[in-house]
């Protein structure tokens, strides 16, 4: 993996056409077997590319029907199924309506704004596609920024997700696959033969990346098998497992593999042959011409090779992203999701009473009061609808808090002039799109004999340039303190409502102690103990190792504190301003 001074250029661009040619051949093989391989994630913003797949996907589809489109603000009672108010209140009984879900079956799902779908959707819709339910899934994934993607329960039941950022009217070439070809890749996909050596090399491609879900190799067996059938083969060779691994596992990919000069250097561990002197038991050196000739194994160096030149540019800022904030449950985007009374996305409405901000969902409120009508009419005979406080139903929102990101840095020794220096400018360009993230800026530094708020929080540049030009460095390093005074600042922007998201950048080596007196024994002791308290609380945090090498003593604070590790020698304020900003996605 890369040690992250470079979160972006693991692999060259794919040229455009190959991007359009497999978003195709996604198409294509959803059409062949739509259940097998679950769906589509699609990441484009509207345009002409998103319409002209959408378009093919329609055309490969046949006969089916078009996906049943549900909109990510759907409610669960639309969703699962629920009363039919108007019927229930013209009839007199309770009438029961279908739910989209039940409407989708055998026709699949489209879902626009994927990555606006909460994670309570996404399970909702994964389960009635684990049992069987509506498939394909399509899910168009408009997000703006790297971090806005559809939620882990809908990437993990897809198959394909192709990316059609950039693509232009010039790039969208018409598939050369035929809607006949696609009928006779239907009929010969049930006898279509998947050998043994390839599903063990399409498995151990998907170890070799990191991916533990079992879905993952399910699909790239599924995609290798349509993709045979589209060939007219009725088994799966080499050309097919390639093409396969790189339209299903190189998009999920969670580590890059293992270079293949660094596995020639491993011992190899196979035991010598037994040396066996009894003539009578040589192996014959003329076989006869009938002898069976056992099957050569599928290298898995050239699925590797094929799925490592699919991978995502910015594959390490995604993992870093993925794995950061993750960590404090709760949090998502730009900070933690909070229900309000008065604005934000809506949720299904709950039980209460008005008052305190709170407001009546009319609409809500008759549903329930509904199915009650004939009882309650036989003991007070009226024409409206009778409803008692026990129906009143209340809306509720969803919205996301600000978020206070807080930088402590340790501005001891002789490398504090240059970790400053480094932290104003990562903080100076965290704070140009402060304002679009949700985010406020803040900086506690330690060094002497304790530590202090240099910069409280803010969003204003202004300020921040102001209060940073005469923070001091020097000195010894009370860790300690640094780490007790980071966690009272985070405390308190969550009291205030935020989310705290806090970057140590320190070495992890502390030489006095709590009460300002040096001793590097006692001193190493606070600073754990420290640790300990500050991973109580459950902020979101990550470490950077600032020191020329990775320090073990960096890594084991980090893991004291539960926050992510990342060695980060020698770091510009453009590298760690990157990297903060993928931990925070």
């Amino acid at each position: 993996m890369p040690d992250g001074s470079d979160p972006s250029g693991l692999t060259p661009g794919r040229p455009k056409e190959e991007l359009w040619q497999d978003a195709g051949l996604a198409a294509a093989l959803l059409g062949v077997d739509p259940e097998g391989l679950g769906g589509a994630v699609v990441r484009a913003r509207p345009g002409p590319a998103r319409d002209r797949w959408l378009e093919i996907a329609a055309q490969f589809r046949g006969d089916r029907l078009s996906p049943r489109r549900v909109p990510a603000s759907i409610d669960d009672e639309r969703l699962l199924g629920g009363l039919d108010l108007a019927a229930t209140l013209s009839s007199g009984k309770p009438i029961v309506a279908p739910g989209v879900l039940e409407e989708a079956a055998g026709r699949g799902i489209l879902l626009p704004m994927a990555e606006r779908a909460t994670t309570a959707l996404a399970v909702k819709i994964g389960a009635a596609m684990d049992a069987g339910g509506p498939l394909p899934f399509i899910g168009l994934d408009e997000g703006a920024e790297p971090d806005d993607v559809a939620p882990e329960a809908l990437l993990e039941r897809v198959a394909f997700r192709p990316d059609l950022t950039g693509l232009g009217l010039r790039d969208l070439t018409q598939p050369d696959i035929s809607v006949e070809e696609i009928a006779g890749a239907q009929r010969r996909l049930a006898t279509t033969h998947v050998p043994n050596e390839v599903v063990k090399a399409i498995v151990a491609t998907a170890a070799a990346f990191g991916i533990t879900s079992l879905r993952a190799p399910q699909f790239a067996i599924a995609a290798a098998r349509a993709i045979a059938a589209l060939n007219g083969s009725d088994e799966v060779e080499e050309l097919e497992a390639q093409a396969a691994v790189r339209l299903v596992l190189a998009w999920k990919a969670r580590q890059l593999p293992a270079s293949p000069e660094a596995a020639e250097e491993q011992p190899s561990e196979e035991p010598a042959p037994p040396d066996n002197n009894d003539a009578s038991e040589e192996i014959p050196q003329d076989l006869p011409d009938d002898t069976p000739e056992m099957p050569e194994a599928l290298p898995e160096e050239m699925l590797i090779e094929a799925a490592r030149a699919a991978l995502p540019p910015d594959l390490f800022a995604q993992l870093l992203a993925g794995s950061s904030r993750r960590m404090q449950a709760g949090s998502t985007g730009a900070g933690e999701e909070s229900i309000s009374l008065a604005r934000g996305r809506p949720l299904a409405p709950r039980p209460g009473h008005r008052g305190n901000g709170a407001r009546l969902d009319l609409v809500a409120t008759l549903r329930t009061a509904a199915p009650w009508q004939p009882l309650r009419k036989r003991t007070n005979p009226t024409d409206g609808v009778i409803v008692t406080p026990e129906d009143f139903r209340i809306k509720r929102f969803r919205r996301k808090t600000e978020s206070a990101l807080i930088f402590v840095v340790d501005a001891s020794g002789s490398a504090a002039a240059a970790r400053l220096a480094e932290a104003k400018g990562a903080i100076e360009l965290m704070l140009a799109d402060a304002y679009q993230r949700r985010e406020q800026v803040s900086l506690v530094s330690f060094r002497g004999a304790g530590a202090e708020v240099a910069l409280p929080l803010t969003r204003s540049l202004v300020q921040a340039k102001r209060r940073l030009q005469g923070v001091p460095g020097g000195g010894g390093t009370p860790l300690a303190s640094g780490l007790a005074l980071a966690q009272e600042v985070a405390a308190g922007a969550k009291r205030s409502g935020m989310t705290p998201f806090l970057v140590f950048l320190t070495d992890g080596r502390a030489n006095i102690c709590l009460d300002g007196a040096p001793g590097r024994r006692q001193a190493a002791e606070d600073a754990s103990k420290a640790a300990r308290a500050f991973r109580q609380e459950g902020f979101a945090a990550v470490l950077i190792d600032t020191a020329n090498r990775p320090q073990a003593s960096a890594e084991a604070l980090a893991g004291e504190m539960g926050a992510r590790y990342v060695p980060l020698p020698r770091a510009g304020s453009e590298e760690m301003a990157r990297v903060v900003q993928a931990a925070t996605a």
